[in-house]
């Protein structure tokens, strides 16, 4: 272990961060170890990763000092934030200033930042095809990660931006999946129209992370984006159709009626879903499924998930 390259990894116990500290203690040919930095080093999901051989450490993504000791020795980090858990861009912000700071502090010789776009690039605040949200937004978990890209910058640490994509286990743990009409048939209700929508398991992400670590120097200052598949609603309710055994038909309603449907976040993803449809070209291009396949090559596709995750989606 005493060669390996540590990569202190945040949200370890987290979707993404968690599938890469698998990824890396699956791969221990690579010549990475990777560091578990977790807020609470006790709980059932960090005992997990120990038990992979990670070295499970401390660290707050509120606390700059926390950081600094645990990126302290480690070639690399993989940075994220979870707007979910607040529901406030500002602190996603800061968290992004203490992760740069904490970087630079320790000269970490590769950062990976898990962002998305500043959709105001594209939609501006006066623009009122789309609602602002929170005074300043129209996409806030978007935006907030967008708007933070610059702490990297600003700090010179070297930096691979990756642009993520809709987890697939919003299907299962965010009551997007299907759901049972009046007349009993399942349907799968997105504001996405005939637009793909571009999506991966979060798995892949970690996954796609640790190809970027691997290939190192030539990933440094580059946005890198990345997707398991671009599917339609039609052709994601078909999937579910032959994955489930009965029918599920697409519902294709409108973002503002998505909006309206009133649960948390409801309008956030109203918004980021027009997005989506408005500016398909660019997003789907922005993530290019061969980049993808490249640092991931176990990259699995939307009827695998579901071959995988069927029986964990809530049918109601």
């Amino acid at each position: 272990m005493a060669d390996r390259k540590i990569i202190a990894v945040l949200g370890a116990t987290g979707a993404q961060g968690g599938g890469l500290v698998r990824a890396i203690q699956a791969n221990p040919d690579a010549g990475f170890v990777a560091r578990a930095v977790t807020r609470d080093i006790n709980s059932p999901k960090a005992k997990a990763l120990a038990a992979l051989g990670a070295d499970v450490v401390a660290g707050d993504v509120d606390d700059a000092a926390s950081l600094e000791r645990a990126f302290a020795g480690a070639y690399g980090a993989f940075c994220v934030t979870f707007y979910w858990d607040h529901y406030s861009p500002s602190r996603e912000n800061a968290e992004a200033r203490n992760m740069a700071a904490a970087a630079k502090a320790t000269d970490l010789r590769h950062v990976i930042w898990s962002t998305l776009e500043d959709t105001r690039h594209w939609v501006p605040l006066n623009d009122d095809r789309m609602p602002t949200l929170l005074d300043n937004y129209k996409v806030p978990h978007f935006d907030g990660k967008g708007e933070s890209d610059i702490c990297f910058t600003e700090a010179e640490v070297p930096t691979t931006f990756l642009l993520t994509s809709f987890y697939w286990e919003n299907f299962i743990y965010f009551g997007m999946g299907p759901k049972k009409g009046p007349d009993g048939v399942l349907a799968l209700t997105l504001p996405m129209g005939d637009k793909p929508l571009s999506g991966i398991a979060a798995g892949d992400i970690g996954k796609c992370a640790f190809g970027v670590f691997k290939g190192g120097a030539a990933h440094i200052g580059k946005v890198v984006g990345i997707a398991g598949e671009h599917l339609t609603g039609t052709q994601m309710a078909a999937s579910f159709s032959r994955a489930l055994g009965q029918e599920v038909r697409y519902n294709a309603v409108t973002p503002a009626a998505f909006r309206a449907f009133g649960f948390p976040g409801a309008d956030d993803l109203g918004n980021m879903f027009q997005f989506y449809t408005e500016f398909a070209d660019y997003f789907t291009g922005a993530r290019d499924l061969r980049v993808a396949r490249s640092l991931n090559p176990e990259l699995l596709t939307f009827d695998a998930w579901l071959a995988a995750n069927r029986e964990l989606i809530p049918l109601s």
